[in-house]
């Protein structure tokens, strides 16, 4: 498998661990949460679908700022969930059996490995016209 095929299934499987984690809290709303939450959990979902497309969609500084946010917005969202179940976050807390909890940690840490995979790939691969371009060996 060449470079360029490798780069786009890991470009694939990260936009489809942002959508997991932002399709999870869109879920979590339509199931009952409301309040601040359900407008957190909506608004994560927003982030999730427009960096997934970002991920797929871009190219250049583009792709790499996507897939930097990408991660750590999986970061942000397996940490703000750790803390739930732990000492709570603005006053809400969660348990491990909750709907989806043991779900989302699983998803989440497989998505964060694949995009630190992904950013990792997308800021080593170079640019056409970057440094070096038309410079001659010797």
């Amino acid at each position: 498998m060449n470079v360029s095929r490798t780069l786009w299934v890991l470009r694939i499987l990260s936009a489809l661990a942002l959508l997991a984690a932002g399709g999870i809290h869109l879920f979590m709303v339509f199931t009952g949460t409301g309040g601040v939450l359900g407008v957190m959990f909506t608004l994560n979902f927003v982030a999730g679908l427009v960096l997934a497309i970002g991920v797929v969609a871009l190219r250049g500084r583009m792709l790499q700022l996507a897939t930097v946010l990408g991660l750590l917005f999986l970061i942000a969202t397996l940490g703000a969930l750790v803390l739930a179940l732990t000492v709570g976050l603005f006053g809400i807390r969660t348990e491990w059996d909750y709907a989806l909890v043991p779900e989302t940690v699983i998803l989440e840490s497989i998505g964060i490995v694949v995009l630190a995979i992904t950013t990792v790939a997308v800021l080593r691969t170079p640019r056409p016209g970057g440094a070096g371009a038309g410079s001659t060996a010797t």
